[in-house]
């Protein structure tokens, strides 16, 4: 198995007739998935997706991929390949599009309707050109075939890309259910007939790969969820991934049954059921749905909210309802039901919000605890069956943090895949196909890029280190007025401290410090303002540490009369 190298340089020039693989995101990472293909001097790029921030990025709304290494040559680009309508494959869309927004988008009938209302609210009209398992479409030079793949939200697509280089196969994310909610099976004759043409390379979906064994149903779900609705008391409160169609027809199919209506909560929850109802993916009797403003004239066991949440995201409604910072207030006797897996990283986030409903005396239903969630990525044995009918030549485990990517690869070694055609990258690892052979050549910039609000790209790493000290140390303002001549002191210290945990009159002890370093630095013929608040930051930062084992942000100020 080939690995990334620490040391690896700037790829060389892509040799005539060859394919190169560069994933810019999605690679050690669970999100973020954008992949681009290039041949012939053209792009064709699979997904463009966002990553969600963790407690150390505080502030942060979205993990955008790095486009700086496609920034200049937009114009080669053909399309981008949109496998299905999860966030972590197309919330990234808007962001490039805006760089260039005659970009084709090419996907299935529900994932180009998701994007379309997303760009929408960017102000963005895309091209689009709709496609369907089965269908083979010819994007400038790549040659493109669309296959049936069953995941946790309807339409999903793997695709198979020809070009002079071979045929690469880039699975998106799938499982193989075999009794699926929708019918909707993955097309195994399909990938069947692709290994009879010859799998040059495979890019295969990682995420399950340690988990022995073989996904559930998701309709084993169904009889649990029942349970659930015949046994709760008082409201119902479902939190889920706004693009989880098929649990929520489940949801739906439960509250019909035990004759309670259903309210949607949350822009994203809204738009998206909606636009799967009008496309015929979500079956609704009449008379279901309601609009939440009409809950109040229900009895509380009549009632099913449906939100967003089920991640801890701190200002998605499930959250704000544990913080009782929302206008719907958890009473006891609430059943919440979390109906969706726990994206690594998140864990604490998520018990946090488990630990606050309990508090105001909610039921919480969770996977922990009942099973409420089936996971929509294939496990270690559908992986051994997928690859055993595949016979990749060469195998590129994506979509996955490490440990996933390399229990994967272990996966394709088992079924045959010799070792050193395996490649295990990372995000910005450029890959190329020659002669049959995929290898390592090299790596270009692929780092994080920061949404704050409307800023794109201008929080740094620096910045976040910035705010996680503020976070968790705390501030502390020194501002002293000095005489420009002589450079005593005028006026001052004047030192505050905001979450530091420090008591403002405990400062009188690094008062005599700081008059004894300005002192020197006179006598050393140091004036210039800048050299004297960074001799400022040190003395009080070393008081500080050496006091109270804290390291505060310094912030001082001198100002010369």
């Amino acid at each position: 198995m080939s690995h990334p190298h620490p040391e690896l340089g700037t790829p060389p020039k892509l040799p005539k007739g060859a394919l190169r693989v560069t994933p810019l995101g999605g690679l050690g990472e669970i999100g973020r998935n954008m992949t681009v293909f290039e041949y012939g001097g053209r792009l064709l790029i699979v997904d463009c997706g966002v990553l969600f921030p963790e407690e150390e990025q505080p502030g942060i709304d979205l993990i955008l991929p790095d486009f700086t290494t496609i920034r200049d040559r937009l114009d080669d680009i053909e399309g981008i390949v949109l496998t299905h309508g999860h966030e972590d494959h197309i919330g990234g869309v808007p962001y490039l599009l805006r760089l260039k927004p005659d970009i084709p988008l090419i996907g299935s009938k529900l994932t180009l309707a998701l994007i379309e209302a997303k760009l929408q609210e960017h102000r963005i009209r895309p091209y689009t050109l709709e496609v369907q398992e089965g269908q083979r479409e010819r994007i400038g030079v790549f040659d493109c075939e669309f296959i049936a793949v069953n995941h946790s939200i309807p339409d999903a697509l793997a695709v198979a890309i020809r070009t002079p280089a071979g045929l690469a196969v880039a699975t998106g994310d799938f499982k193989m259910d075999q009794l699926p909610l929708d019918g909707r099976l993955t097309d195994l004759h399909a990938f069947a007939r692709l290994s009879e043409e010859g799998i040059d390379l495979l890019l295969s979906d990682s995420t399950n790969a340690e988990v022995p064994g073989f996904v559930p149903p998701e309709r084993d779900i169904s009889n649990v969820l029942r349970t659930v609705f015949a046994n709760a008391q008082k409201r119902i409160i479902v939190a889920s991934f706004a693009s989880h169609v098929h649990r929520i027809q489940q949801i739906l199919d439960a509250a019909h049954e035990y004759g309670r209506r259903v309210a949607f909560v949350g822009r994203s929850m809204v738009r998206n059921m909606g636009i799967a109802r009008d496309l015929g993916y979500l079956n609704v009797p009449a008379g279901l749905v309601v609009d939440v403003k009409t809950l109040d004239d229900l009895p509380d066991d009549e009632v099913v909210l449906v939100c967003t949440g089920s991640q801890g995201e701190p200002m998605a409604a499930l959250s704000r309802m544990a913080n009782r910072d929302h206008q719907i207030r958890i009473v006891p006797g609430d059943t919440v039901i979390l109906a969706s897996s726990l994206i690594p990283g998140n864990e604490n986030a998520v018990y946090r919000v488990i630990n606050g409903l309990t508090r105001w005396g909610a039921n919480v239903v969770h996977k922990g605890n009942a099973k409420v969630h089936v996971s929509g990525h294939a496990s270690a044995g559908e992986l051994l069956y997928f690859y055993n009918i595949c016979k990749p030549k060469n195998l590129m485990p994506v979509h996955g943090e490490w440990r996933h990517l390399r229990a994967n690869a272990e996966l394709g070694a088992l079924t045959g895949v010799p070792k050193d055609h395996i490649v295990i990258a990372e995000d910005g690892v450029v890959v190329d196909l020659i002669d049959g052979k995929a290898k390592i050549v090299g790596k270009v910039q692929a780092g994080y890029v920061y949404v704050d609000g409307l800023s794109v790209g201008d929080v740094t790493e620096t910045s976040l280190k910035d705010r996680r000290i503020l976070g968790d140390e705390g501030i502390i303002s020194v501002f002293i007025v000095v005489d420009s001549s002589s450079g005593k002191i005028v006026g001052g210290p004047h030192i505050q401290a905001r979450g530091s945990g420090i008591d403002d009159n405990a400062f009188v002890g690094v008062t005599p410090k700081i008059q004894e370093a300005l002192d020197k630095s006179a006598q050393d013929g140091v004036m210039e303002p800048h050299q004297l608040q960074q001799m400022v930051r040190r003395t009080v930062g070393k008081w500080v540490s050496d006091t109270y084992r804290r390291r505060p942000m310094i912030l001082p100020v001198v100002v010369e009369v």
